[in-house]
């Protein structure tokens, strides 16, 4: 069953047409990664769906119901949320006091159970637990826009590059806990630059150019595809 539906959506900025025509879906319990160069429309779509950006045309439907034109602070109440690509921690709080605003859809009692779960997930936010975000290393802050996007209880988890400017340790760290997360029943949906791991990780994929979906299809496949290695995975097999 398809959580996610985005049907032939169009989204401009004045007179720039970002994207053309998208389609794809993502079901319950998948992970599923876009790929695509800078400038290809891959944080223009997830901004649509997370209703910071207004689409000129088409749909974007969760459960079956539209969302196109539906305020951000319904849809994470609807149930989805998103880590933005920057992670766009709150520096001069505390990393509980960032985790809790994530929550603020829910009742107190529900929040503090749910921070408990982010806890467990990244023990060591919990370590830094007091600490302000601001004085967090990348792959902590990253951590923490992770735990915070958890914190609404979402059924959809909008990922927007995760592993942007981190150390490959911290990089695998942190897909290890992404299929956690998924094993948890959340469903993923991920823009990464990281195309191999992101491939690995995922169960479909698809690759814009320019606005557009140009490849789609199982992550195995598109792993394999030789037009994606040449353009994402540094040429030959």
């Amino acid at each position: 069953m398809n959580l996610l539906e985005i049907e032939a959506l169009d989204v401009r900025y004045g007179h720039i047409q970002a994207l053309k025509g998208v389609s794809l879906n993502v079901a319950q319990g998948e992970i599923v990664t876009l790929l695509g160069a800078n400038g290809a429309g891959k944080t223009t779509l997830m901004r649509t769906i997370s209703g910071l950006l207004r689409a000129h045309g088409g749909d974007v439907r969760l459960h079956g119901k539209s969302i196109a034109r539906t305020g951000a602070d319904a849809i994470v109440r609807a149930g989805v949320s998103q880590a933005p690509e920057g992670r766009r921690v709150f520096p001069t709080l505390s990393v509980a006091e960032n985790l809790m605003l994530g929550g603020y859809t829910r009742a107190g009692s529900e929040a503090r159970d749910t921070q408990e779960q982010v806890y467990a997930l990244f023990p060591r936010l919990k370590e830094r637990a007091a600490q302000l975000a601001g004085t967090l290393s990348g792959g902590e802050q990253q951590m923490l826009a992770i735990g915070r996007a958890l914190m609404a209880r979402p059924q959809l988890l909008l990922l927007d590059e995760p592993s942007l400017g981190l150390a490959p340790i911290i990089v695998r760290d942190i897909f290890r806990t992404l299929r956690r997360i998924r094993e948890q029943g959340v469903t993923v949906l991920l823009v990464e630059q990281n195309a191999r791991m992101a491939l690995k990780l995922a169960d479909r994929g698809y690759v814009l150019e320019t606005g557009r979906v140009v490849l789609q299809g199982p992550a195995a496949e598109l792993l394999a595809s030789p037009e994606v290695h040449a353009s994402y995975l540094g040429g030959g097999h």
